[in-house]
Order: structure tokens, then sequence, then C-alpha cells
């Protein structure tokens, strides 16, 4: 089977260890997490981790029937590159001469559609939304000049189908009362 990469949403409760525990699945298979996100959802009171990874979908259905046998998990879902709409943030730090005495440095921020986040007199700040490809050409661009600092988020990630668990999710809630 041909490995492709796959977005996990989880949707849980938010108690300590769990993390550890999603962790441990994926490290008992070998399998390296590309992206993990974590953040509040639709929905009070619940969680939901967004995790890529690069496997088969037999291993990702392995994986997602593991995930839910947690008790604090909710629903646990797999999706492809194709069937959600996901984004990346990043955040570039270069020294502030550059964008005064380096006129391509201009172009390049022009071109790529990032934004200036700050400007001081030893160094501004990019942020730059968008894929991760998108991001590792902004960051190719950049390095010549001299990154300062570099980081990027995790993928954050929505369906492009309606997906029912808001409906799943409120019962949740109301249950948990």
């Amino acid at each position: 089977m041909k490995k492709e990469n796959y977005t996990i949403s989880i949707y849980t409760e938010n108690n300590i260890g769990l993390l550890n525990r999603i962790s441990a699945i994926f490290l008992r298979r070998h399998i390296n997490l590309e992206s993990f996100t974590a953040s509040v959802s639709e929905i009070k009171d619940v969680f939901r981790f967004i995790i890529v990874v690069q496997i088969t979908e037999e291993q990702v259905k392995k994986i997602i029937g593991q995930i839910e046998k947690q008790i604090e998990v909710i629903k646990a879902f797999y999706h492809t590159d194709d069937e959600t709409i996901y984004q990346e943030t990043a955040l570039f730090k270069v020294a502030s001469k550059l964008l005064f005495e380096d006129r391509q440095i201009q172009n390049v921020i022009k071109s790529s559609n990032a934004n200036i986040v700050t400007v001081t007199p030893e160094f501004f700040v990019l942020e730059k939304t968008g894929r991760r490809n998108d991001v590792e050409a902004l960051y190719n661009e950049l390095e010549p000049y001299g990154l300062m600092q570099f980081v990027r988020s995790g993928r954050i990630a929505i369906t492009k189908d309606k997906m029912h668990i808001s409906k799943i999710l409120e019962n949740f809630a109301v249950e948990t009362v």
C-alpha cells in the first residue's frame, strides 16, 4: 500500500496524560509525527488534536481504532490532504538593517504575501500563513539574508465535507453536565 499524508483529528476531554498515551500509540508503531496541534474545539470543554502522519490507509485505520479506545477520546477521524483545507503559520525574525539596505528583501516580502508583524531598530518579524511548501519557499528565500529566528506552527485543518461531529459533541457536552 502507498503511504500518504493523513490528517488525524481527535476530539477529547482535556485530561492530564492523554497526550502521552496518544503519542505512545504512534511510538509503538515507529510512526513519526509530521505535525501536531492542539486547541479548543467548537464545543465548550472539548479539545481537538490535529496530527499529521505519512502512513498507509491500513495503518491509519488501526491507529484510529487504538486512539478511540482511550477513555477521554470522544471521536477520532482521518482525512487525506485532498479532503481538508489546511494551513500553517510561520514567524521569521530578520535583522532590521536588511529591510532598509537591501531592496531585494522587500521584493521577497511582497511576492510571498508575508505580513510584517513588528519592526524594531534591531529586527523585524514577518508572518506567513499558507501551505507548508509556501512557508518553506519563503524560508529558502530569506535564509541567505541570515534568519535570527524561525518558528512554524503545526497544521490546522478543517474538512471540506460536512461533518456531523458538532452534533456528537453537543450530545457529549449535555451528557457530561
